[in-house]
């Protein structure tokens, strides 16, 4: 997944809970993107995050799933962590809290360069000041290694317990506090963030967007939608044919936000996210869902999605129909959030 990004590329679609545009998809190639890092002698030796989530039952009603939150910066990297409420043990059938915290492809670091954190996860107790703790030590680099290993912290039952302070008023409190950043010559910054969820069943009136793009096999480089509007907001789908990495083997597909107003430019939109490309005969379709908070800059980033979403040789053997290709973007407002 990489950056949440606002654009005013393509045009607005208005219409009700179906929406659907037929356009040939426009190509566009981004200029490379760097990361400065740069060193402070005032920099602090610690950064934190915490995640306050609001209405926080809506989320233990879900199935089982990582919700992400919104990107903060630690030592002048971009990172999110990934909170899921039904994790398990072995040979343990509770359900568990765990978290983990990863690196964003947003931060976009060199392949030979390695970043050895530590770094401690908490869960808050907010009545008696007894919280959760979890420190770990993890070495940040490739794609596979951009994650830390899924801490299971707690069992749900135990934070569900009244007199535990970690549910307090229906809200929840996670965060990360770094430790130890091996790449010393980083800014650092402090943020924290409170998620407002909305408390009758966690999400909103699902509303769906069909794009239908003509000649899929001539399409070259990243290709846009158009907007569309679901929830109050501007949406827009990013398509790689030949992947993020042009390798021609993983089609990639990403959800954006598109033209922020300035009062979302420090806030953002918590949500679940159905992508799928769809037989336009048949209606079989391949989908990935997903949980996450897209945070409105004022940057063009890669959207929240998924680099290999599906072969492209079977979106070639089993989707196109005369050559065209729809791509449905599914999405549920969960509610708001705001960066204090």
């Amino acid at each position: 997944m990489g950056a949440c990004a606002s654009s005013s590329r393509g045009r607005s679609n208005q219409g009700k809970n179906q929406k659907s545009s037929k356009v040939a998809a426009v190509p566009f190639t981004p200029a490379a993107q760097t990361v400065a890092v740069a060193g402070s002698p005032k920099m602090e030796e610690k950064s934190s995050f915490k995640w306050r989530i609001d209405g926080f039952s809506s989320l233990l009603d879900k199935q089982k799933g990582w919700t992400n939150s919104g990107y903060f910066d630690i030592k002048g990297l971009k990172w999110y962590l990934k909170l899921n409420l039904k994790d398990q043990k072995r040979g343990d059938k509770r359900d568990y809290v765990s978290l983990k915290i990863v690196l964003s492809k947003a931060s976009d670091l060199k392949s030979d360069i390695i970043v050895e954190a530590s770094f401690k996860l908490l869960i808050f107790d907010q009545v008696y000041g007894k919280h959760r703790e979890h420190e770990f030590s993890h070495h940040f680099q490739t794609e596979e290694s951009r994650k830390s290993g899924a801490s299971c912290m707690i069992p749900v039952e135990t934070l569900k317990e009244a007199s535990s302070g970690f549910i307090v008023g229906d809200s929840c409190v996670f965060g990360v506090e770094l430790i130890n950043l091996a790449t010393a010559n980083a800014t650092a910054n402090h943020s924290s963030e409170a998620v407002h969820v909305q408390k009758t069943n966690g999400f909103s009136a699902r509303e769906a967007y069909s794009w239908v793009i003509d000649d899929f096999l001539a399409l070259k480089g990243r290709c846009y939608s158009p907007e569309f509007e679901i929830g109050g907001c501007k949406w827009y789908v990013t398509m790689y044919p030949s992947g993020v990495d042009d390798s021609g083997e993983f089609l990639s597909l990403y959800l954006h936000m598109a033209k922020p107003d300035a009062s979302l430019q420090r806030s953002g939109v918590p949500v679940e996210v159905s992508l799928s490309i769809k037989d336009q005969v048949t209606s079989n379709r391949h989908t990935r869902t997903g949980r996450c908070q897209f945070v409105a800059t004022a940057e063009e980033g890669d959207g929240w999605g998924w680099a290999k979403f599906m072969e492209v040789k079977s979106v070639k053997d089993w989707y196109l129909v005369r050559g065209s290709c729809l791509i449905e973007a599914d999405v549920a407002i969960v509610g708001s959030c705001k960066m204090e």
